[in-house]
């Protein structure tokens, strides 16, 4: 049996953004690999080693007891970025001692490509295989890396596979000087219990109940980090342009948290705003779905593709967002894309007002919704399957560096 040893920042249960789940997708279809993964432990009360699902994980850095997703920029847990990108470098090789690896798969040059290329330049005979699900925008990426440069420089050049999950990031590897015939494009996928409409609509009733949610109430919701990329406080600021039936429930948790809370009570709409925190992601389809929310608002100012807004489309929620960065893939209107079916409703970036336009728009037009929600969900189960991606990672990209 082939050995892949991926590279990746964070992993289950520390879960933050939507590689992980990626990685999770991806592995649990293929069974004909075996999968190993170093990953920040964090929190001390994990074990160092453990087979979580189909991944044999290795953690490694600075734990704590119990630590939270906002103790991560704190010190000492804040230093455990910088250091990945040498003690999983020094873990691996002495991972591939034991295991004789076939390959590495780093996941988002950030972090995880500097420790890839130091492995790959020990080890040039094992195949290195770079995917690039990066959502900050790749001039922020490029700049915290300059620090590292030469080494950053190298986890694009000496990879053997590049996969972008967008065009998008597609355009940024070529900038990065990965020649054509080394990108293979493979989009990520929507949450599974989205697409296989696996939610209870009792549980999905209650939990409105328990916000309060009346009869003729409109919940817009957003699940993702409440970081200053994710653009929250643009549809918090659109609510003061919203009748008061009109609520927003964020689920997640970020730096942003506390700025959007002082921003609602500026804004005199706190008693509308419902801040849920960190939820597991198989919960979120308990909420991301018609009987709890009734449009899905993602304002982001930069995505490198989105699996949140992905996973509404599939649960058959109108969708307002931008077309910043790999969002353009497939959020497209009839203004911005006339050759391109409707599937969203587009704004700018950092325009709340256009937001509040766009909720009227949806609430005004229920005939249109109707159409446009069902193309998407179609578009979707085409195009953002995970049993399709996790083929396409064992044909197109894995098998392709066994054989080199």
């Amino acid at each position: 049996m082939k050995k892949v040893l991926i590279f990746s920042l964070g992993y289950y249960p520390n879960v933050a953004g939507g590689a992980e789940p990626a990685i999770r997708e991806i592995t649990n279809r293929i069974h004909d690999i075996e999968f190993h993964l170093i990953a920040n432990r964090y929190d001390s009360t994990l074990p160092k080693e453990e087979k979580f699902e189909n991944i044999y994980v290795h953690r490694i850095g600075i734990a704590t007891k119990n630590s939270s997703f906002n103790d991560l920029k704190k010190f000492p847990l804040h230093l455990n970025k910088p250091l990945y990108q040498f003690l999983a470098a020094l873990k691996a090789i002495q991972l591939h001692r034991k295991y004789k690896f076939d390959a590495i798969w780093a996941v988002m040059a950030h972090s995880a490509g500097v420790p890839a290329a130091l492995f790959k330049l020990s080890h040039p005979k094992v195949g290195y295989v770079l995917s690039l699900q990066e959502g900050d925008p790749p001039g922020h990426v490029e700049k915290v890396m300059k620090p590292l440069w030469p080494l950053f420089t190298r986890s694009f050049t000496l990879a053997d596979v590049v996969q972008p999950i967008s065009t998008f990031l597609l355009d940024w590897a070529r900038r990065r000087g990965v020649p054509d015939e080394k990108i293979v494009l493979i989009y990520n996928g929507a949450n599974p219990k989205n697409l296989n409409e696996e939610y209870d609509p009792h549980e999905a009733q209650a939990a409105a109940n328990a916000l309060g949610k009346k009869p003729g109430d409109v919940y817009l919701l957003n699940a993702s980090r409440l970081v200053h990329q994710k653009g929250n406080d643009d549809t918090v600021r659109a609510l003061q342009h919203l009748p008061e039936n009109v609520h927003l429930v964020l689920i997640g948790t970020g730096e942003d948290e506390k700025m959007i809370q002082t921003l609602a009570k500026e804004l005199k709409v706190e008693s509308r705003l419902h801040l849920l925190g960190r939820m597991e992601r198989e919960q979120v389809p308990t909420y991301r779905n018609p009987v709890f929310a009734d449009i899905y608002v993602t304002p982001s100012r930069s995505e490198g593709l989105q699996l949140s807004s992905l996973s509404a489309m599939a649960a058959r929620l109108p969708l307002i967002a931008t077309q910043e960065g790999g969002l353009s893939e497939y959020v497209w209107d009839k203004k911005h894309n006339p050759d391109k079916p409707q599937t969203a409703w587009v704004v700018d970036a950092n325009a709340p007002e256009q937001i509040a336009q766009k909720v009227m728009e949806i609430l005004n037009n229920p005939d249109t919704v109707k159409e446009v929600v069902t193309t998407s969900r179609t578009m979707v189960e085409t195009s953002y399957n995970w049993d399709n991606i996790a083929k396409d990672m064992r044909t197109k990209v894995f098998e392709r560096v066994f054989n080199l």
